[in-house]
């Protein structure tokens, strides 16, 4: 019987090589919880039917000697991620039954480690969303409680590593994509740098802010998937150059900037700002010094030009050259029959904003404006890392919200507050589980809501936030 409640990546590497149970032991254990438990969270959008071939070929490289750190590990993959022969949706009618015809670059290196892939996870569609409920495909459950959201965009994601139905999993990070699930479900997310890991294959949704990154259960898990995805590639001009990661000395005293103005602003929950404060403490504890530092809310900065590239970048779904397709009287016809019927209502919504702001009389109103300021932002980071190693702030502002209960898009979009800033600069950033709240609701005594916390660092830091995350880990009890 494997314990996969307490199983990672690095145990199940031991276990593999020193043949205490197989690969296929492995992949049947977590086809079992799926077969238990997706029916009703709704995690996987389809489980591959040869997830047992893949897991007996690593079987047959195991037996000959071979061992690589992912090699017969199961992982989930975000339904906005390519591999060849299978098909990919990004959560969307307009992609329904569209087959990859080329494996993303991360997919190619999990392929050679010999990673087993179970399957497709669902997400907000488009990744554009902060709860999966925005899937064509129906809303995905947090598995803490299956009345509220897991966060997104890449919720199913979470909940497959959070639920025991994937030992770890692959999600795409725009503004927060993989941390804010990670936090609501208890797991650990990560973005990397901005061109860390090569959007070769990643569905795109912003261009400048898409980035793919690891959920897992620990952040050594995170380390080992990273590790291997990460890397320059010809196929992405954006990827960052093979030697942009060098080796980070830690220092004896590190500094972390924590905004205690957005922190203590209206709207964060109350519960949240006790459990950071109880984390700044931690780290107080730990050695570290704590400074004050200002951070401006980009929301408004983030979002215009969030609209403005997920407008131009969905434009190319028009049904006629792949996906669904609806035969109008005329070529206009058939692109109002086929975006009208493909494209869900949050989707919709922001390719109309962006085209919006990227019209004739608006586009240096807003778009022009917003580029500016994000020049200007980048500099502001740059002067405030030569001042802290890190930024901590509380993932989310608030827990994990019940189903439905956002209605309006703009209380959602709010959500978003301190996970934005590092898409909009491209610096890299973690999610970890900080505790968890009480829910206030006599119906669900005795149910608690993971919380998180973030950590971002400068760029190519990544190895930075793993050694902190790492000893933050060691020194909480959860």
């Amino acid at each position: 019987m494997i314990d996969l409640d307490t199983l990672t990546i690095t145990k199940a590497r031991v276990a593999l090589d020193g043949k205490i149970f197989s690969a296929v032991d492995l992949a049947k254990a977590y086809l079992a919880e799926i077969e238990k438990k997706n029916k009703e969270l709704n995690a996987y959008l389809e489980v591959y039917d040869d997830v047992l071939d893949q897991a007996k070929e690593a079987d047959e490289r195991i037996a000959k000697g071979d061992s690589s750190p992912l090699l017969g590990i199961p992982l989930a993959i975000k339904d906005v991620i390519l591999i060849k022969g299978r098909k990919v949706s990004s959560a969307s009618k307009i992609l329904e039954n569209y087959t990859a015809s080329y494996d993303a670059t991360a997919i190619i290196k999990l392929k050679k480690q010999g990673a087993v892939f179970l399957g497709r996870t669902n997400m907000d569609e488009f990744a554009l969303g902060s709860s999966t409920e925005n899937s064509a495909y129906g809303v995905t459950k947090n598995p803490h409680d299956t009345n509220r959201v897991p966060g997104g965009t890449s919720g199913g994601s979470a909940v497959a590593v959070a639920s025991n139905m994937a030992l770890a999993s692959l999600g795409s990070d725009t503004g927060g994509s993989v941390r804010h699930p990670a936090a609501f479900c208890g797991v650990v997310g990560m973005k990397p740098t901005y061109g860390g890991v090569s959007r070769y294959g990643l569905i795109a949704a912003v261009s400048s802010f898409d980035v793919i990154g690891p959920i897992t259960k620990t952040t050594e898990d995170a380390q080992i998937i990273f590790d291997v995805i990460k890397g320059n590639d010809i196929l992405d001009s954006t990827s960052v150059p093979d030697n942009f990661y060098e080796k980070i000395s830690l220092k004896k005293e590190l500094i972390i900037g924590v905004p205690w103005d957005l922190i203590n602003q209206e709207g964060i929950n109350l519960e949240i700002k006790k459990n950071f404060e109880e984390v700044v403490k931690s780290f107080e504890n730990l050695g570290y010094k704590i400074k004050d530092i200002k951070l401006p809310n980009c929301l408004a900065l983030y979002y215009i030009i969030n609209f403005a590239e997920v407008s131009t970048n969905l434009a190319r779904f028009d049904g006629v050259r792949y996906g669904l397709h609806k035969d109008g009287k005329n070529l206009l016809e058939d692109y109002l029959l086929t975006k009208g019927a493909g494209f869900g209502k949050e989707t919709r919504r922001r390719i109309l904003l962006g085209a919006y702001v990227l019209s004739a009389g608006y586009y240096d109103a807003y778009y022009g404006k917003a580029q500016k300021a994000r020049i200007a932002l980048r500099k502001e980071f740059i002067e405030l890392f030569s001042e802290v190693d890190l930024i901590l702030t509380p993932t989310s502002p608030i827990p994990a919200w019940k189903i439905g209960e956002k209605s309006d898009p703009l209380s959602m979009y709010l959500a978003d507050i301190f996970t934005v800033t590092a898409n909009l600069v491209g610096v890299p950033a973690v999610s970890l589980p900080s505790g968890f709240m009480e829910i206030e609701d006599l119906a669900q005594a005795g149910k608690r809501l993971p919380l998180g916390i973030q950590l971002m660092a400068s760029h190519g830091a990544e190895d930075l936030l793993f050694e902190i995350g790492k000893k933050f880990e060691a020194n909480i009890a959860l």
